[in-house]
């Protein structure tokens, strides 16, 4: 079938008949009558671009048809076909309902499209947010008012640009960029304030060296799990769960999401999980409370190991707890959150209502070659970096970046001269990798720091302290608020706040941040990372969640804070021969 000339290379996928009628007199250029653009969108011309284009092929239909009357005794057959062949044309040039024609006026728009794709409730947050980060510029250029009113103005800022995080997805603004704006902005506040600028940039260097080891470590352990993720590597703990009896499946998941979070960070081991939920459970409602179990498994498997979770991690890395004593002190508090609501789920009607066992509902993937190998060196790279930090002294990043450079050597030997299998390689991973996560770790902690470097959290610690004394009461009390807002500002101010000499490490104080922060964005679906990943794979809303799964989850993280306090209130010992272990001795 033909196509228009210069139609056919401008809209591959749009093919327009030519007409079968001769005529005496050459038809009228379709493209001849008015500028056209190309149509992207297609809310802007679904209505004035489809009449007009309707217009003029019936037009065009009846000059052809009247053309073709004066030789209608010589083709009998063509005028019968004159009517059918324009219906056709109509028919294939028409836009049908819902689409937009490659070809559309601009001075046709409909106006409704436009209004019905005006949202004027989200267009006025996002001037205000606007406006009122310029008004908080321009007031901070002026530096005599900056220097005479530091924390008022750094409040602000902090203020505003926290404000931007949170409602990211109503304003449309990415929380990175908001970030590194706001951590930016208080630094420049915080050099007009200081006594020197000297003295500002011994601040952000000191802050920047801390920082920058929490980065490293989270880009290298994001890659390493990346690789072995690209060769199929989990395949070797998922294929391993071959029950499918509903109740015991509700354990096995939970139990191997919690294992398995301690050494991956909670996010992809839900991403992980929930694809293997996708291959065991058919859609259905046992399955969102499956992927529910694990977003709650994952916080709590991530929170008894210092490299589970990036806030582990953050306290583990400047020194406020330390390798056995964390998983000693809060592995059962972790085990007890999640078995809690393990066993409050298994009580409900979508559980005990499955009358048959669930089957397999997709084919499983083929493990990419020596994914096998893969994972074990990769496993056993991050499982190396406690040992490393013990046996050198050097920052536990050096060990990640350490076991990065053994698997890229790794793989690079053998998948050597197999160029169709680029993707399991580093240089691909590091293409994957969430480095947007990463900047904004930089840019809420840069944004901390500043505020620590402004002696503001030394304030708002001494007020809680004034209000609160009850160290227990502010760690539970961060914990609820880590269901709301992000546990990793939340984490790096009481890092700030709170100085080692005020609680030692591995006193009950941080090991209690660390579980609450951990677990309690557990509460909420949107509280971590692992809730936002099931709510974007499972379609799962946030008032089901409430419903559904929210109280069971608190009634985990209230028991297990209760049985840490019980547990460090016993008078327990470790195994002589596992204290002497060199790398577990306070490492």
């Amino acid at each position: 079938m033909a196509s228009l000339p210069g139609l056919s290379h401008l809209y591959p996928n749009h093919h327009f008949k030519k007409s079968s009628l001769r005529s005496s007199s050459p038809p009228t250029p379709l493209l001849q009558t008015q500028p056209l653009i190309l149509c992207f969108d297609s809310s802007l011309c679904k209505t004035g671009g489809s009449r007009s284009l309707r217009n003029r092929v019936l037009a065009r239909a009846e000059d052809e048809a009247r053309g073709s009357t004066s030789s209608s005794s010589s083709f009998p057959s063509q005028r019968q076909r004159a009517q059918p062949n324009s219906e056709n044309q109509l028919e294939e040039l028409t836009p049908k309902s819902g689409s937009c024609d490659p070809l559309c006026s601009l001075d046709e728009t409909s106006s409704r499209d436009f209004e019905a794709a005006y949202q004027p409730k989200t267009d006025f947050l996002k001037a205000l947010a606007i406006f009122a980060a310029t008004t908080t510029g321009a007031v901070a250029i002026n530096q005599s008012w900056v220097a005479a009113n530091q924390d008022v103005a750094m409040a602000l800022l902090f203020g505003i640009g926290y404000a931007g995080i949170i409602f990211e997805e109503s304003l449309a603004f990415n929380k990175s960029g908001v970030g590194l704006l706001m951590a930016v902005s208080l630094w420049v506040v915080r050099s007009i304030g200081a006594p020197s600028t000297e003295i500002a940039v011994s601040e952000l260097t000191h802050a920047s060296a801390e920082v920058s080891e929490i980065v490293f470590f989270l880009l290298g352990a994001m890659t390493i799990v990346e690789i072995v993720d690209a060769h199929q590597g989990f395949k070797l703990v998922t294929d391993n769960i071959t029950t499918r009896k509903p109740r015991t499946l509700l354990w096995v998941v939970g139990f191997v999401t919690f294992f398995l979070s301690s050494i991956l960070d909670n996010l992809t081991s839900t991403i992980v999980m929930v694809s293997l939920l996708r291959k065991l459970v058919p859609p259905s409602e046992f399955r969102k409370l499956l992927g529910a179990v694990v977003v709650i498994a994952a916080n709590a498997g991530g929170a008894w190991t210092p490299i589970g979770d990036v806030t582990t991690t953050m306290l583990w890395i400047h020194g406020q707890i330390s390798t056995l004593p964390t998983m000693k002190g809060l592995f059962v508090p972790a085990a007890v959150s999640l078995a809690v609501p393990l066993a409050l789920i298994s009580l409900t009607s979508e559980v005990n209502g499955k009358g048959q066992d669930s089957p397999n509902v997709l084919a499983s993937e083929q493990m990419a070659p020596r994914g096998q190998l893969v994972f074990s060196v990769g496993i056993g790279a991050l499982i190396f970096v406690p040992v490393f930090k013990a046996l050198t002294g050097l920052p536990p990043y050096m060990g990640m970046l350490l076991g990065l450079g053994v698997l890229w050597i790794l793989t690079d030997a053998i998948h050597y001269g197999e160029s169709e299998r680029q993707k399991l390689k580093v240089p691909q991973a590091l293409s994957r990798i969430d480095t947007q996560g990463a900047l904004f770790f930089l840019g809420i902690l840069l944004s901390v720091s500043s505020l620590e470097a402004a002696g503001i959290l030394r304030e708002l610690a001494n007020f809680l302290d004034a209000h609160i004394p009850n160290a227990e009461l502010i760690a539970s009390a961060i914990g609820v608020v880590s269901a709301i807002i992000d546990n990793v500002p939340l984490v790096a101010a009481t890092m700030g706040m709170y100085d080692l000499t005020s609680y030692p490490q591995d006193s009950e104080f941080w090991q209690l941040i660390a579980y609450c922060a951990g677990t309690g964005g557990s509460m909420l679906v949107i509280g971590s990372a692992a809730g936002v990943a099931f709510m974007g794979m499972e379609k799962v809303n946030f008032f089901w969640y409430l419903r559904k799964v929210s109280g069971f989850a608190f009634a985990g993280y209230a028991t297990g804070i209760a049985a840490y306090l019980a547990v460090h209130n016993l008078p327990i010992s470790l195994p002589t021969t596992l204290a002497e272990v060199p790398f577990l001795s306070g490492s």
